[in-house]
């Protein structure tokens, strides 16, 4: 899996600025290119909590940002499957979720987010443009099929508001609507 581009880089930055996000959780930790950013647009007394099932991923991202700086109270690595760790954090309160793990469980994550999202937060999804497979309805493959599941979902959920960044491969968001 390749780290996120600079544009998608620069949304997170901004989602998270917008969101004024204090705890931010991340499926998929990857090198750290992500959680950098999200760090970045973060509140400086904020903290990420970022999950990956690779340990080695964890530890280049441990790498990544302390060599940016941040200080390592800032940030909680969390080596694991995603779905096991998520399903023990606090419901309600995350400002900000974001996604670029296992494609196939993009829907399980949105439930989970949606679980730990305070109202007004964000959840966003990484490369879901899919190297535009997801507007060819000849493409099939079970990822391609999970990203068009997750859209559908949030689309169809009244209690969001979304849209679809034309930045990198694509970064689906959605607000979690004030009651």
């Amino acid at each position: 899996m390749s780290p996120i581009g600079p544009g998608a880089a620069s949304a997170l930055s901004l989602l998270a600025a917008a969101v004024g996000a204090k705890a931010v959780v991340e499926i998929g930790t990857g090198t750290g290119v992500s959680g950098l950013a999200l760090l970045r647009g973060m509140r400086t007394d904020g903290t990420l909590t970022t999950v990956d099932i690779d340990a080695e991923n964890q530890r280049l991202a441990r790498k990544t940002f302390l060599d940016a700086g941040v200080p390592s109270n800032r940030f909680r690595l969390i080596a694991g499957s995603a779905l096991d760790v998520v399903t023990r954090l606090t419901d309600g309160h995350y400002d900000l979720v974001f996604c670029d793990a296992d494609k196939r469980e993009y829907t399980a994550y949105l439930h989970e987010a949606l679980r730990l999202l305070r109202p007004g937060g964000v959840v966003a999804f990484a490369s879901t443009l899919s190297h535009g497979r997801v507007a060819d309805p000849a493409h099939r493959d079970p990822d391609t099929t999970a990203i068009r599941d997750v859209i559908r979902a949030i689309r169809d959920d009244d209690n969001l508001v979304s849209a679809l960044l034309p930045v990198s491969d694509g970064l689906l968001t959605a607000a979690k609507r004030f009651p």
